[in-house]
């Protein structure tokens, strides 16, 4: 689950991580009584949406005056903003950040991600921010310095002191930035997130270090141990077909391609995107329903790959160790459940059209 920068600060604000002052507005005037509050010669306009790149797309601008920045928020506010992680579709713009100007004198990246290779989380730090750390990863890799975090002793302050020292950072400001990092890592840790990305991580002339962005993403399994996160969610930034998905549970992340795939098991899943993109085609979705998938899954789940208007085929790819289509619930159940697998082929070779799909009806 993904939450919005601001929300990000908030958060990180309550671990002991530094943050700018900021303040949420939805309209022009709201901007104009928030920079008036900030009180700062300079405040930052910035789009609040779930992607990067917000700077280069014009959704972050600079404002020397309330009046200046209630205009900027009118033309912000209800835009489409597209960046190269939105798609050409890009994302309407419904929030607003303004935050106060800083004095910048270098901009770093912090990153901390579960390594699912190692099975444990991975501290990243690099003198090269405030740009797509994915363009630093694939150009310059050498510059990414990181840290391996054992769960059982956490992230140790030699270990930030190290990253500290690799990304540069004057003498006297290494334990600040140890500090920092740790707080970082307490609340990594403590909200369950599955990634905390500081891009820039900023060194002001007045020599502070301050988190200037904010992209958390927490571990949907973990959710149930923190009540309040849902409440975090902003269900116009996310795909309305993935929504739909999650009220069954169903694994589903939509694509660009036009053949949409029903597989149960992730890895599964994976490999036959894989064998799509082998065979010259093109995935329309990532989807896999599980090990005990129902009748109503099944069903919600050809809706969801149906409701895709690029969708042309669809590919089945059920592994029957895992999915017995003939356990639990009465004899009409199991029959549906086995019918919606089956008739599913149907649909795939085009001997019925999916407006007539649907299992319990077939039964009837």
């Amino acid at each position: 689950m993904k939450i919005h920068e601001y929300q990000g600060k908030e958060l990180l604000k309550k671990f002991g991580v530094p943050v700018p002052r900021g303040i949420v507005a939805h309209s022009p005037d709201e901007a104009y009584s928030a920079a008036k509050e900030l009180g700062t010669d300079v405040v930052v306009v910035k789009a609040q949406i779930h992607a990067g790149g917000r700077g280069k797309g014009g959704g972050v601008k600079l404002a020397k005056s309330p009046e200046e920045a209630r205009d900027i928020a009118g033309n912000i506010l209800g835009m489409n903003l597209v960046t190269h992680q939105t798609g050409p579709e890009g994302r309407e713009v419904r929030v607003l950040l303004i935050e106060e100007g800083l004095p910048i004198d270098k901009e770093m990246y912090l990153g901390i991600v579960l390594d699912r290779v190692s099975g444990r989380p991975v501290f990243m730090a690099s003198a090269a921010g405030g740009m797509d750390i994915e363009e630093v990863a694939a150009s310059t890799p050498e510059l990414i310095f990181k840290e391996t975090i054992d769960p059982a002793v956490g992230f140790r302050p030699f270990q930030a002191r190290q990253l500290a020292f690799a990304i540069g950072l004057p003498t006297d400001l290494i334990n600040q930035a140890a500090k920092f990092m740790q707080a970082l890592y307490t609340a990594y840790e403590q909200t369950d997130a599955s990634l905390v990305e500081i891009n820039p991580f900023l060194l002001t002339k007045d020599k502070r270090l301050i988190a200037l962005d904010a992209k958390i993403t927490f571990d949907d399994n973990a959710l149930y141990r923190h009540p309040d996160f849902p409440a975090l969610r902003d269900l116009n930034e996310e795909e309305p077909l993935e929504i739909e998905a999650s009220k069954f549970d169903l694994n589903y992340i939509k694509l660009d391609g036009n053949i949409a795939c029903m597989v149960n098991g992730a890895g599964l899943a994976m490999a036959t995107m894989d064998i799509i993109k082998l065979a010259g085609g093109e995935p329309a979705n990532f989807l896999d329903v599980g090990g005990g998938a129902s009748q109503a899954r099944v069903e919600a789940a050809f809706k969801i790959l149906l409701g895709d208007e690029h969708v042309k085929a669809v590919l089945i790819n059920i592994f029957g160790g895992i999915t017995r289509c003939v356990d639990g619930g009465s004899e009409r159940d199991r029959l549906a459940e086995f019918a919606a697998i089956y008739f599913a082929a149907l649909i795939v070779s085009h001997q019925i059209s999916d407006e007539s799909f649907h299992a319990g009806a077939l039964l009837d």
